[in-house]
């Protein structure tokens, strides 16, 4: 099973640089969208363009922001839009699709920026969505959130990491908290599983030069409940391929999806 997720900022703006054209090529079994900003039936349409896939997506409250998809050749059990979270639901940021024995979600955390409110929002939101990890680990089906956290876990995550440790993204409250869900909890980071290696990143600056020089943060990642530590074969990302400010990242594993 092939899980390529990414971070579009805007699923028009990625189309028109190409994604789908790529997505095409890259043999997923599943594509999990974060951060469309459109209407699902917007969203739905655009799918259209990937022959085989069943396209699932959830808009925010507002138009123009957040939104989730997840694009899948195996028709799902079901499908899920609610976290059952305030600080969630309303702006989109959440779908799963249920298999056999195995849920996919497309999750999209708030990025914290620009703003002291926007940076509470955050911290609302992480406060939440512990104690539905917590209980999501001990059911009895495995778990694959593919996720957009706007968080950089550990000192190899981030370039220069001693000058960021003020900076929005890589606070100690954020690192706490992915402490919590990777070390306390057991979720599996399906990179680090794998690749062990400094200057793995999925998002750059706007400023120049940044990605050319891979300046960047990885906030990107596909946490899997501990069931599936022994599943992940390779995990990638994408670093010369953009499609928005995030690369493609991608992970294969030892499963076979079924309904």
């Amino acid at each position: 099973m092939r899980i390529i997720s990414i971070n579009v900022n805007g699923i028009h703006a990625a189309a028109n640089n190409g994604l789908f054209d790529w997505l095409a090529n890259q043999n997923a079994d599943v594509i999990c969208l974060q951060d469309t900003r459109a209407a699902n039936d917007e969203v739905e349409k655009l799918a259209l363009q990937l022959d085989d896939f069943f396209c699932f997506s959830t808009s925010a409250e507002q138009p123009g922001q957040a939104g989730v998809a997840i694009l899948t050749r195996t028709p799902p059990k079901a499908i899920i839009t609610s976290l059952g979270l305030m600080s969630g639901d309303y702006q989109g940021r959440f779908i799963q699709a249920d298999f056999d024995k195995i849920s996919i979600a497309s999750l999209l955390f708030p990025s914290g920026q620009p703003c002291t409110e926007a940076l509470a929002e955050k911290a609302r939101f992480l406060q939440e969505l512990t104690p539905f990890l917590d209980k999501q680990r001990r059911k009895r089906r495995d778990y694959i959130y593919s996720s957009s956290t706007y968080i950089a876990h550990q000192k190899i995550d981030v370039k220069f990491w001693r000058d960021a440790q003020e900076k929005v993204g890589f606070l100690p409250e954020e690192r706490a908290w992915m402490d919590e869900v990777i070390c306390n909890m057991g979720y599996i980071d399906a990179l680090r599983e794998v690749n062990r290696e400094s200057d793995q990143f999925s998002w750059w600056p706007t400023s120049d030069g940044a990605q050319a020089l891979n300046l960047g943060w990885r906030f990107d990642y596909q946490l899997l409940t501990p069931g599936l530590k022994r599943t992940v074969r390779n995990a990638r990302l994408f670093r010369n391929v953009r499609f928005s400010e995030h690369a493609p990242f991608q992970v294969d594993y030892e499963w076979t999806l079924s309904m």
